[in-house]
Order: structure tokens, then C-alpha cells, then sequence
């Protein structure tokens, strides 16, 4: 007898996921809430796994539930978010190519500080302060605003958690 609905539990496990992950997907809307079996129990259909590996998938090149959750019920209404979604994923790629350069940035003011400090302890003796942390105010070796201004940024972004799993 073929099975076409899957329990929590069976759907956690073929998509990798928790069944808290994917109680909380259908209070996020990118997963339709289960029919429920006689004992109470989640069964979901089976169509239910490309759905969870869609929604994995998406979060993982960047979308965020709740641009899922709109996008989908679009899609499930018959509807074409198409251009949407591209626009969207282009205006995400945007935004990671500007926080590399930022990286980029950043990575190299720590290259240069980190060749200015290994000249300063060279100079030192074992024992004494050589004034590292005292020397990123020196123009001559924290060089850029921008770069501080960047790194600041960067050390404040926050990526959107997902559930855990």
C-alpha cells in the first residue's frame, strides 16, 4: 500500500529539518498547516518534501521567510510572482557584492595593521607594551575612514536566524 501523506516526524527527516523548524515554517505561511490523522497527528503530503527543500534552498541564497511566505501564497493562488522573485534575488546579489567589497576593504586595513604591528614588535623587547591598540589611532596605520566606518558596519550586521534545527 502506497503512503500519500507523510507524519512530522517522516517529513523532517526526507527534507533535514527539526519538526519544530517545520511547525514554525507553517506559522510563517511557506508551509501549508497539515491535515490532521484520528490520533492528532501532522500528516502532510507528500509534495509536502519539495516544498521544504524549496523553502531551504531559498533561505539559503538569501531570502527571508516572511519574502517566501509572499511569494508562495502568490504562487499558490494561481498567481506569477515571477519577476518579483528575480528582482528581488538581483537586489539581494547586489547587496552581498557590496558587503564583499566592504570585506575586501576591511581585510585589507588588517593586513596593513597587522604588518604595522608585527615591525612594532620586532622593536620591542619581550615584556614591553608595543602600543598596538595605541597605534590604530595613528593616521599612518589605520588609514582610511572608510574603512573603519565599514568594518563597523560589517561587525553590525546580523543575518536573519533561521529556527534551529
Amino acid at each position: 500500500m502506497k503512503k500519500n501523506f507523510l507524519l512530522a516526524n517522516e517529513l523532517a527527516q526526507a527534507s533535514g529539518v527539526s519538526t519544530d523548524t517545520l511547525r514554525h515554517y507553517e506559522r510563517k505561511g511557506v508551509l501549508e498547516a497539515p491535515r490532521r490523522a484520528r490520533n492528532g497527528y501532522r500528516e502532510y503530503p507528500l509534495q509536502a518534501v519539495n516544498r521544504v527543500r524549496l523553502v531551504r534552498r531559498a533561505l539559503a541564497v538569501g531570502f527571508t521567510l516572511d519574502e517566501l511566505a509572499k511569494f508562495l501564497k502568490e504562487r499558490d493562488r494561481g498567481g506569477a510572482p515571477c519577476r518579483e522573485v528575480r528582482a528581488l534575488a538581483a537586489e539581494k546579489l547586489s547587496d552581498i557584492e557590496t558587503r564583499l567589497s566592504e570585506m575586501a576593504t576591511v581585510r585589507d586595513e588588517l593586513r596593513s595593521t597587522l604588518k604595522d604591528w608585527d615591525s612594532r614588535l620586532t622593536k620591542t623587547v619581550t615584556g614591553e607594551r608595543a602600543a598596538l591598540l595605541d597605534a590604530l589611532a595613528d593616521s599612518k596605520t589605520f588609514t582610511s575612514r572608510k574603512s573603519a566606518r565599514l568594518s563597523e558596519k560589517w561587525r553590525q550586521r546580523k543575518p536573519e536566524k533561521e529556527t534551529k534545527k
